[in-house]
């Protein structure tokens, strides 16, 4: 058993009763919108290069404590240390003994791609046996079919990998671009990514869906070579600063698709391209596009 503690806060005050709280015994502390779930919700975004000015004006910060804490005491400890007067008030939740396990495993159905592409986590058996079924658990690190810039690469893919054609994932989070791209029948496959904890699962991924055509490399800065097929889900402010590396990547006549872009930030990344190669939306799913283009001959 243990005890989750609610308090309401002001943006500025968040972060700061977040860090008295783990110092007074909690042993975990998140911030969540007050207003979540109503029509005053306000989503936050960010992404590398941009930096969130504060929180929401009305936040909530949650603290796990141990069924034996003094949570009264270690609440007065935290208000204290912020310079509130009083402690803010608070409601304590149950927090009962679950299979963990299994209750993350019940948030994770296998997912169509489409009628040739199924992700399927190791726990299911695979609801098309006929199709191709890739074999993916949640982890570290990104990528599980389940997002829309993810999902919108795999639909691309499908269409644009043709029988031995080299491909570069550029980002390659779980490696599942790299894996599918093998799957659907190309030759040569490089991912890379600057997260090493990210080239571990994606090689461990390849692995277990039998892809041994696959390299997997710490870092982008000193990728070799040119690919018919580069492909970069990353976010729309490193995707801005590498186009002109990533174009270098791709062949005369070669393809790239790019998403972990938004519907709004479509012209933004138009424009850092175009001195290199002409790009255009393809495709959105859910406020998120792909990209995609050729570079020309």
């Amino acid at each position: 058993m243990w005890y989750s503690v609610s308090l309401k806060a002001a943006a500025e005050q968040a972060e700061a009763l977040s860090e008295a709280l783990m110092a007074a015994g909690a042993l975990s502390v998140s911030i969540e919108d007050a207003d979540a779930g109503t029509e005053l919700e306000t989503p936050q975004f960010g992404e590398p290069g941009s930096v969130n000015e504060q929180l929401w004006d009305r936040s909530v910060v949650i603290a796990l404590f141990e069924e034996t804490a003094d949570i009264p005491a270690a609440l007065a400890q935290a208000a204290d240390e912020v310079g509130l007067d009083d402690v803010p008030s608070f409601r304590v939740d149950e927090v009962a003994e679950q299979n963990w396990v299994q209750l993350t495993q019940s948030q994770f159905d296998p997912i169509q791609i489409n009628e040739r592409l199924w992700i399927v986590p190791s726990w299911h058996a695979a609801p098309d046996p006929a199709a191709i079924n890739i074999e993916m658990d949640p982890g570290m690190a990104f990528g599980t079919g389940s997002h829309s810039t993810t999902r919108l690469c795999l639909q691309w893919l499908c269409a644009a990998v043709t029988p031995g054609v080299s491909v570069l994932d550029y980002g390659c989070g779980s490696g599942i671009l790299g894996i599918a791209a093998a799957k659907l029948g190309a030759g040569e496959i490089f991912g890379c990514d600057i997260d090493q904890a990210a080239v571990d699962a994606s090689r461990a991924n390849a692995e277990r869906n039998g892809v041994l055509n696959a390299a997997w490399q710490n870092s982008g800065k000193h990728v070799q070579g040119q690919y018919d097929i580069v492909v970069a889900n990353i976010l729309t402010n490193p995707l801005c600063v590498l186009a002109p590396n990533l174009v270098s990547h791709v062949k005369p006549g070669g393809r790239l698709a790019l998403s972990g872009v938004l519907a709004a930030q479509a012209q933004q990344v138009i424009t850092a391209y175009a001195p290199y190669i002409a790009l255009q939306v393809g495709d959105e799913h859910e406020g998120w596009i792909r990209l995609e283009g050729c570079k020309a001959c």
